[in-house]
Order: structure tokens, then C-alpha cells, then sequence
């Protein structure tokens, strides 16, 4: 092991973390201290940017009418969703794809406005902007499953509607919305494992070396 490394047990609380990280859609009320609101929300801020840009931007929501717009705008888009699946839009719409209304916290997770200003690894790739801001709302997931608290990733909106919604200047864009609170449990799998919507695919299916397709 390098001499840089963590202890075993360090080492395995972080792979454990990792392994146990859920999306979460089942909460239970409650509330979220605020210093462990704001260690979380400085874990999302050590994450990693390119261009050392910080392009994240999150904003709380604590009025109960906000956040039930918030959520009609989702429920507007589910229903869109389930008719753009066609014959699979009966089980989408007998499965729960967000918490906004039980969750303690609610959180948009934002790009802001300005993006085109930073040009530091962004020439070619103008979209690692938004790979920054997931690797934010990772830290933040991998922080808040340490913490005992499950958080959710809703992307069913609009986000122009989101953006009018937040009064979000010219050229920002909502990604994420992300609730956050106690759960009874976690998932044993995902939710859609469990749900038997998907299957995780293997890691050997997705690993090639030298050149695309080719296998070890």
C-alpha cells in the first residue's frame, strides 16, 4: 500500500459509502440538523471542477408553497415521460419517481450564468461544466449516506419552468433536484432493481483496453 494511502478501515468506510449509495425516493419526514446541512454542502463544495470554475450552485427551498410547484412541474413531466415510453408507460407510472413532498430538504443543484467565460478545459468539451457539477452532487450523496440520510436525484422537469420558477438569471440552468432527509431504510439494491425496471450491467461489459469494443 502507498505510504499515502488510509488505514483498512478507513479505506473500507469509503468503499463502503460508495457501495451503499442509493437513490432514494422513500422518506420520513423529519428534519435535517443545520450543521450537518452545511458539512454537506461544503463536501459538494471540495468536489473537483475543471478550470478550478466551481460551477455549481444550489439553491435551498423552504417555502412549502415553492416547493409544491416545484413538484407539479415534476409530475407535469412524469406524465410526459409515461407517454413517451409507450408500452412500457403503465409500470412508469406505478413507480415512485421522486420524494419532494416528504423529504426534509429540497435542494436545486444549478449551472450558472457566465459559463462561457471559462475556457480552461472546457474548449473542446464545453459540457464538463455539468461533469463538475455531478461530481458536487456526488460528494454531497457519498457525505449525506455517511450521515445516515438519503438524498434523491429528480432530473423530471423542465427547466426552463424551473429556471422562471426560481427568478434564475439569463443563461443558468437547473440540473438537479435533490431531496434530502432520514429514510426508514435504504435500499438493499437500486429502486429500479428492485422494481424490476432495469438490471445493473456488469463491469467487464463496459471495460476495454486499447481500443473501443476490445476486451482484456
Amino acid at each position: 500500500m502507498s505510504s499515502q494511502g488510509y488505514s483498512d478501515a478507513e479505506r473500507a468506510a469509503i468503499y463502503r459509502v460508495i457501495r451503499e449509495r442509493r437513490d432514494m425516493r422513500h422518506f420520513s419526514g423529519g428534519s435535517v440538523a443545520p450543521d450537518v446541512l452545511m458539512r454537506l454542502l461544503q463536501a459538494a463544495h471540495q468536489a473537483p471542477s475543471v478550470g478550478l470554475m466551481q460551477p455549481w450552485r444550489f439553491i435551498r427551498i423552504t417555502q412549502p408553497g415553492l416547493r409544491e410547484q416545484l413538484h407539479a412541474l415534476v409530475e407535469e413531466e412524469r406524465v410526459r415521460t409515461a407517454h413517451a415510453l409507450a408500452e412500457r408507460s403503465d409500470d412508469f407510472m406505478q413507480l415512485k419517481v421522486e420524494g419532494l413532498l416528504d423529504c426534509a430538504e429540497l435542494l436545486v443543484a444549478a449551472l450558472p450564468d457566465g459559463r462561457e467565460a471559462h475556457v480552461f478545459g472546457r474548449r473542446t468539451l464545453p459540457e464538463m461544466d455539468l461533469a463538475s457539477l455531478a461530481c458536487a452532487i456526488q460528494n454531497l450523496w457519498l457525505a449525506a449516506r455517511a450521515e445516515g440520510l438519503g438524498l434523491g436525484w429528480v432530473s423530471m422537469f423542465e427547466p426552463q419552468g424551473v429556471a422562471e420558477l426560481l427568478a434564475m438569471p439569463a443563461g443558468a440552468r437547473p440540473v438537479a433536484l435533490l431531496c434530502l432527509g432520514p429514510v426508514n431504510e435504504f435500499y438493499a439494491q437500486p429502486m429500479l432493481v428492485e422494481q424490476g425496471w432495469a438490471q445493473v450491467q456488469p463491469l467487464d461489459s463496459m471495460l476495454y483496453t486499447d481500443r473501443w469494443g476490445e476486451h482484456t
